[in-house]
């Protein structure tokens, strides 16, 4: 099987990449090459920018793909130009959404496939739900051949994944547990939630590649592990080796008062609750079986830091932050 990834080397697509070619699958992976030394050796790569349909076409000219899946599509325009780009050129499309785009406020704490896609505070879910909306019509009306993937919050060895961390140094968050800081958790702490390992998503998602009674489909994949915020804090602090783990809450409309990307990112997702009906995957991939815990993921994700102190940087102004936030809203 011939398979295009575009993009293919992030935190969910590395896991993906390495599980199919080590299923045999004939892996390209269509970037502009500034991560490539994360691919696998066996991938083929076509260096290329894929928002130039033009270039895009010329790069791909050669080529018929069993699957194509688009890794760093965000925007309608996106979507717009990879129609145009693979009309002809693949039997599968595979969109990757995300579950954000889910009912917020939802009616029911368990979300599957069938709950209503609205989301009034995230600008990032609205536009996924967008870009579902133009690939569902573009399939009833010109068969266009898409499977619509939602992950939610899934992470690998190179993540230390938490409501409040800093994405650009995800080390921040352990560095301040072992200095022996405050910790900012929104809301009580009590909301639940679902982490992912990724080579557990990468289980269920290769199967699904070439696989046409998945076609018009939306898919969640998540593991079955429902944690609350307060429990997770403290499986990240137990990972890292640290005992006197002081925890501040603080409500999430507050917190979205310092820092408008909180609004999205805690009352556009974090701050609920959810928990994940699987049960749609598994129908279709039996065999899937999330296997890593939170408490097993994060370890190894701590463990990998811990032997690369290149990737140990500190995000000094989301300290400072945190800080103002724990100082001023502590009672």
């Amino acid at each position: 099987m011939k398979v295009l990834f575009i993009g293919g080397t992030g935190t969910i697509s590395k896991a993906v990449s390495e599980l199919a070619v080590k299923k045999g699958i004939d892996l390209y992976l269509f970037n502009r090459g500034n991560s490539n030394h994360l691919a696998p050796a066996e991938a083929n790569i076509i260096e290329g920018n894929i928002r130039n349909p033009e270039e895009a076409k010329r790069k791909l000219q050669n080529h018929h793909f069993d699957a194509v899946v688009d890794w760093v599509a965000f925007t309608p325009e996106h979507i717009k130009n990879d129609i145009e780009i693979f009309r002809n050129k693949t039997d599968q499309y595979i969109f990757i959404s995300s579950a954000s785009a889910y009912q917020k406020p939802q009616t029911s704490y368990l979300i599957d496939e069938s709950t209503p896609l609205a989301n009034p505070y995230w600008e990032y879910s609205q536009n996924k739900i967008a870009c579902e909306n133009i690939l569902m019509a573009e399939y009833r009306k010109h068969d266009f051949p898409i499977t619509i993937i939602r992950p939610s919050h899934t992470y690998g060895k190179r993540s230390i994944p938490a409501a409040l961390n800093s994405h650009q140094a995800p080390w921040s968050l352990v560095d301040r547990m072992r200095r022996g800081k405050k910790i900012l958790v929104h809301g009580d702490g009590s909301s639940l939630w679902t982490m992912t390992h990724n080579t557990d998503f990468a289980k269920a998602f290769v199967p699904l590649l070439g696989n046409m009674q998945t076609l018009g489909h939306a898919f969640q994949i998540t593991s079955d592990e429902t944690l609350n915020w307060n429990q997770i804090f403290k499986a990240i602090a137990r990972a890292a080796g640290v005992d006197n783990l002081e925890l501040v809450h603080v409500a999430s409309e507050k917190i979205a008062e310092y820092d408008q990307s909180f609004r999205g990112s805690l009352l556009g997702d974090k701050a609920v609750s959810v928990v994940f009906d699987n049960s749609k995957i598994k129908r279709f991939v039996p065999q899937f079986k999330a296997t890593v815990p939170f408490a097993k993921g994060v370890k190894k994700s701590i463990n990998w830091f811990d032997n690369h102190p290149e990737a140990q940087q500190i995000d000094q102004d989301w300290n400072i932050l945190m800080d103002k936030i724990i100082t001023e809203n502590r009672r």
